[in-house]
């Protein structure tokens, strides 16, 4: 399977995608760089997933990864009763102007 390295290495890359999958969960919608919102989706849409699962192997995969108990609560509740009737694609990457600094295309990532 494909993915990007997000120019770091691979503890440096899941600690990344851990923070911002928390982050995603907790808020429902962040503003990243277009690369790193289109490799979140693949992790958060398998986060929900479990979320969905419901049962306790599920949610302790989901404590291995996101960093709050409270955001794995939250997930096992209220989202994944907002999406039982939904099949996948539980994420939406929106593409917006590029950062000010260095240009880099920025996208908005959000729950559906």
């Amino acid at each position: 399977m494909a993915y990007s390295k997000l120019g770091r290495n691979t503890a440096a890359r899941k600690a990344l995608l851990r923070n911002m999958v928390t982050s995603l969960l907790q808020h429902e919608r962040i503003e990243t760089t277009e690369t790193k919102a289109k490799e979140l989706r693949r992790v958060a849409d398998q986060m929900i997933t479990l979320g969905k699962r419901g049962d306790l192997h599920a949610r302790r995969q989901a404590l291995a990864f996101i960093m709050d108990e409270g955001i794995v609560s939250k997930l096992f509740g209220e989202i994944a009763e907002k999406y039982a009737d939904r099949e996948g694609g539980y994420t939406r990457v929106l593409k917006i102007s590029p950062r000010k600094g260095d240009a880099a295309p920025m996208a908005i990532i959000e729950l559906v």
